[in-house]
C-alpha cells in the first residue's frame, strides 16, 4: 500500500527482492500519487503480480483492494501485509516463515515480532505480545502478521476506524475461532511517521468503539485501558530509555538458529 512515497516503495520492493526464497506474489496498491510512483509502477508493473493507481479511500480501503485482488487473481494461501517503506526483517525471512506456514495448515493467523530503528539507525525488536491478551491492543505490528486467506472469507477492513480498523480486522479473524500462533522470529522492519503514531488519542478513541462493539467490554474498563495506555505512550516520550528498557530486546536475539 503506497501513496506519494515512491522511496518508500522502492525500499521494500528491494527487501523482497533480496529474499533468498522468491516464492511470493507482490500486490501493489497505489493511492494515485502524484510523486512519480504512479509511473514507475507503469514501467515495472511486470515485477508484481497485479498493481493499480487510481484513488481510493485510505490505507484500509487499499487493504480491502488488496484482498479483493488476491482473492480473485491468485492462488497464495496467506497473506501479509506492508506499507510502502516497510522491509522484511532481514533475506531469510521467508525462507524461515514459509515452511512454518505449511507444517501448521490449523493457524488461522501467525504473528512475530518488529524490529524498530532507534535514532541512529540500530536495529531493535519490539516484541509481540500473547494475543491471548488482544484486548489490551494490537499486540504486535499489522506488518508482523500473517493471516490464512482461508480463514478470512468475507472479513474486510472495516472504514469506519481511520487508525485502528487492523485492531478490529484482526479481533474479528481471532473471535472467528481460528487458532494463533506466535512465531519464533522477526518478520518486518517497521517504518516509523505512521498516523496512529501522528494520533494516538485518536487511535485509543478508536479502539474503544471496537473493544465495546466486538467483546463487549463496559465503558468502566475501557476508560481503564486507555489510562494504561495514554501512560504507556506518556513514558515512552518522557523516559524514553524506561520505556525502551521494558519493551525492546536487542537485534540478535531475535532469529531463528
Amino acid at each position: 500500500m503506497v501513496r506519494n512515497d515512491r522511496t518508500g516503495l522502492l525500499a521494500t520492493r528491494a527487501s523482497l527482492r533480496a529474499q533468498t526464497m522468491a516464492a511470493y506474489d507482490w500486490f501493489v496498491v497505489d493511492g494515485a500519487s502524484s510523486d512519480g510512483t504512479a509511473r514507475w509502477l507503469a514501467r515495472h508493473g511486470n515485477e508484481a503480480a497485479w498493481w493499480r493507481s487510481t484513488p481510493d479511500r485510505g490505507l484500509y480501503d487499499a487493504m480491502n483492494i488488496a484482498l479483493d485482488a488476491i482473492a480473485a487473481k491468485s492462488s497464495c494461501s496467506h497473506v501479509l501485509f506492508l506499507n510502502a517503506g516497510d522491509r522484511l526483517a532481514d533475506n531469510r525471512t521467508l525462507e524461515r516463515l514459509l515452511p512454518i506456514l505449511a507444517e501448521r495448515p490449523e493457524a488461522g493467523l501467525f504473528y512475530g515480532d518488529a524490529l524498530e530503528e532507534l535514532p541512529g539507525g540500530r536495529l531493535v525488536v519490539k516484541r509481540a505480545r500473547s494475543h491471548r491478551r488482544a484486548l489490551l491492543g494490537m499486540f504486535t505490528h499489522h506488518q508482523a502478521m500473517v493471516y490464512r486467506l482461508a480463514s478470512l472469507c468475507d472479513i474486510r477492513f472495516d472504514l469506519r476506524h481511520g487508525l485502528a480498523a487492523d485492531y478490529a480486522f484482526t479481533l474479528t479473524v481471532l473471535k472467528g475461532g481460528v487458532p494463533a500462533y506466535r512465531l519464533p522470529l522477526s518478520v518486518c522492519v517497521f517504518a516509523h511517521g505512521g498516523r496512529s503514531q501522528q494520533n494516538p488519542a485518536r487511535g485509543r478513541r478508536e479502539q474503544a468503539v471496537i473493544r465495546r462493539e466486538l467483546l463487549g467490554l463496559s465503558r468502566t474498563a475501557n476508560a481503564t485501558l486507555w489510562g494504561l495506555q495514554w501512560l504507556a505512550l506518556t513514558l515512552r516520550q518522557t523516559i524514553p530509555w524506561l520505556y525502551a528498557k521494558y519493551r525492546f530486546s536487542p537485534n540478535e536475539r531475535s532469529f531463528l538458529s
